[in-house]
């Protein structure tokens, strides 16, 4: 993370003020970390933890032993996917849906405390590392102590019984046109800033929920603390006034029929314009090649992306953004892990650990690399085959770094209009470019290139 050390230092002296879309009324108690703010995540990337997965034992104590070494992969924000108590009621498998809350403001004991988790936090910031917790709104589990003590907060179905959204039987929908369910709501998120110090939410199916209401919990959160909001949604209108970041559901689907030769380059082109013209400049986008949901139901990365994978988590990094890293992808995990059962990551060093702190090397080294509020430019690149090959600038203040791949699974040659001898930075090789002179790259090449 760019200037952390030298933030870390200041902190002694000074309170840090965040512009992240926040209450300049806002007060927080600092500790040794600096408030999350629009500088610290310009360069962030964010791993998601599955603590039940995450280990053998599935307990956060288990997880928080080792934040210092995803500190050293290079990570700034950890996701902590739901911890709380899972509702018994029409449960799905053994164990049941993280996202089926019995209560949101209790730790499961399968996992741990709350010491445990204020310990998980605390570490967190010790390491320079931020903490948001998934929420979710949209409903609760089938026994939530709200449908005993307040069955008014439930939508009802014909037939008067707590209505299940979508094919979820194990969740019962909540009902946003009353007022006391919202400020319970608000309620009980503030609990996790009060009591645990946490840095924001990832808000589950965040589009589902009324847009007002987000903007009036977010503008009551931000008067603890500033907070960084994540919304599960592709949905503009969540990010103008109460949400920081959105998923790229759009992007990781390009990505996966990339990977699988149903689309070529022109499907990325289209997607990069549209964005510009849906997004204002300050929204931004997290960028994936997996999380809980993708791993768990529709297949592993090397299931979707298959020798594509390396470099569809290098575009990840290089396009304008935050890229996500799902906790195993670091182990070249290769398998799914079950949802509503026990099972663990594999943690096993392979390729994709180094690649993995590489590329979030780049990204805290390569301010044209920032992909925040104040993101680095995208300037796409004509190539004499635009058809497979995606080659693109990213530039900010002076900085410059060039990404070109072959989005194919073939050995292509081709022609582009730089000259001038480059490096690339990412494996520290020498690339002397000519535009009058052919390049070669094998099936999935790719190179991120800087200008000596």
């Amino acid at each position: 993370m760019k200037n952390l050390f030298i933030i870390l230092s200041l902190l002694a002296l000074t309170a840090c003020k965040t512009s992240l879309k926040a209450d300049e009324s806002a007060q927080v108690t600092l500790g040794i970390i600096a408030p999350i703010s629009d500088s610290v995540i310009e360069s962030a990337s964010i791993y998601e933890v599955n603590l039940r997965q995450y280990s053998p034992e599935g307990t956060i104590n288990a997880f928080t032993k080792d934040i210092p070494q995803l500190k050293q992969l290079g990570v700034d924000i950890l996701w902590v996917m739901p911890f709380y108590p899972i509702s018994v009621k029409d449960r799905k498998g053994t164990l049941g849906s993280y996202y089926a809350i019995q209560d949101y403001t209790k730790v499961n004991s399968n996992f741990g405390t709350l010491d445990d988790f204020k310990k998980l936090v605390e570490t967190a910031h010790d390491n320079g590392l931020y903490v948001i917790i998934d929420w979710v709104p949209n409903h609760t589990g089938r026994d939530h102590v709200w449908l005993s003590a307040h069955p008014d907060f439930y939508v009802r179905d014909s037939t008067g019984k707590p209505l299940a959204p979508f094919d979820w039987t194990d969740v019962a929908k909540l009902d946003y046109s009353n007022p006391a369910m919202r400020k319970a709501m608000i309620s009980a998120m503030s609990y996790w800033l009060k009591n645990a110090d946490v840095d924001g939410f990832r808000c589950d199916v965040a589009g589902e929920v009324p847009t007002d209401f987000w903007d009036e919990a977010t503008t009551q959160l931000k008067q603890i603390k500033p907070i960084f909001m994540l919304a599960e949604a592709e949905k503009a209108e969540l990010m103008h006034k109460a949400f920081d970041m959105q998923y790229g559901w759009e992007a990781h689907h390009i990505f996966n029929s990339l990977a699988q030769g149903k689309d070529q380059v022109k499907a990325w082109d289209a997607y990069i314009i549209k964005q510009d013209s849906l997004l204002e400049k300050d929204d931004i986008l997290m960028n994936f090649t997996s999380n809980h949901d993708e791993n768990s139901w529709n297949g592993t990365v090397f299931e979707r992306m298959g020798a594509a994978a390396k470099t569809m988590a290098a575009l990840s990094f290089a396009t304008k953004g935050m890229p996500l890293i799902y906790n195993g992808q670091e182990y070249d995990m290769n398998k799914r892990l079950r949802f509503f059962e026990k099972d663990t990551i594999p943690q096993t060093k392979g390729v994709f650990y180094d690649f993995y702190t590489q590329l979030n090397g780049l990204k805290a080294t390569y301010k044209a690399l920032d992909g925040g509020k104040n993101a680095g430019n995208y300037t796409r690149l004509p190539t004499s085959n635009d058809a497979s090959i995606l080659a693109f600038e990213r530039s900010k203040e002076g900085d410059s770094i060039t990404f070109i791949a072959n989005l194919t699974g073939k050995k292509l040659s081709f022609k582009t209009n730089l000259t001038g001898n480059y490096t690339d930075v990412l494996t520290k090789t020498p690339l002397a470019l000519q535009n009058s002179k052919a390049l070669t790259f094998e099936p999935w090449e790719f190179h991120f290139l800087v200008k000596k």
